[in-house]
């Protein structure tokens, strides 16, 4: 039998990165996965290569309706849900003195509000026993250049996540932080390194990790796995470092 045979999976942002990889190897395992992103383009082609019946759902996360029409949806269509992942985010990385309004609000509007709100939806709609896992990140515990309004943002949805572990114990559902260190996905891209700078950026940032390497996608779903399943079932209200040693430097 499948690790996650039977269940019902609901991962944000799940269309790239951390959150599709986790959404292939959650739908591989028998798991029934739900995806949302804010472009149905980008949507259809994130299900098409997910397979397994993926199911997308367009929709910001940012926005309050989005939760709320996401989980009456899923209601219908699927019942409930048994594994949240509350993945998506955005990153602008700047010294504090660049940060715009605009900047800083959509950090908190989609990596804090977003969580928050999400978890308020779903949660109603969860099977007692279940999984919330939020995506956080090294930088929320870890001081590092230029991440100061990402990390402040990513630092609130931990402290959220400590908090609903004892909220939902009479439910039994577990809540759990996985923050990732440097991984090498499409982000990279948007934080403006090209490809001629990919080779060195990664040398550098090797350096700076015990591992001597960034993460890759994969291995974040593979920690997201041991989250969700029943091989993960006595863990709850902890913050699983996914960052080859890094936050011991």
């Amino acid at each position: 039998m499948k690790t996650l045979e039977g269940k019902v999976a609901l991962i944000t942002g799940g269309n790239s990165g951390i959150g599709k990889a986790t959404a292939k190897l959650f739908a591989e395992q028998g798991a029934q996965v739900i995806i949302t992103a804010r472009r149905q383009d980008v949507l259809d082609r994130a299900v098409a290569d997910i397979g397994f019946g993926a199911f997308g759902i367009r929709g910001d996360v940012g926005d309050l309706d989005h939760h709320r029409a996401l989980a009456a949806q899923i209601s219908k269509e699927f019942g409930a849900v048994d594994i949240y992942m509350a993945n998506a985010g955005v990153i602008d990385l700047k010294p504090s003195d660049a940060i715009t309004e605009e900047i800083y609000d959509q950090h908190f509007r989609i990596n804090t509000k977003g969580v928050f709100f999400g978890v308020q939806a779903i949660s109603p709609i969860m099977n007692n026993g279940g999984s919330i896992i939020i995506t956080s990140s090294l930088a929320a515990t870890k001081v590092l250049p230029n991440h100061t309004a990402y990390a402040g943002s990513k630092a609130a949805a931990a402290a959220f996540a400590k908090n609903w572990a004892i909220e939902f114990k009479d439910r039994r559902i577990r809540v759990n932080i996985l923050s990732p260190g440097p991984t090498d996905t499409e982000i990279l891209g948007k934080l403006g390194i090209t490809e001629d700078q990919r080779g060195p950026f990664l040398e550098h940032m090797a350096n700076t990790i015990p591992a001597g390497r960034l993460a890759t996608s994969d291995e974040l779903a593979s920690a997201a796995l041991f989250l969700a399943s029943d091989a993960g079932r006595y863990v709850n209200g902890i913050e699983l470092n996914v960052d080859g040693g890094m936050s011991l430097i």
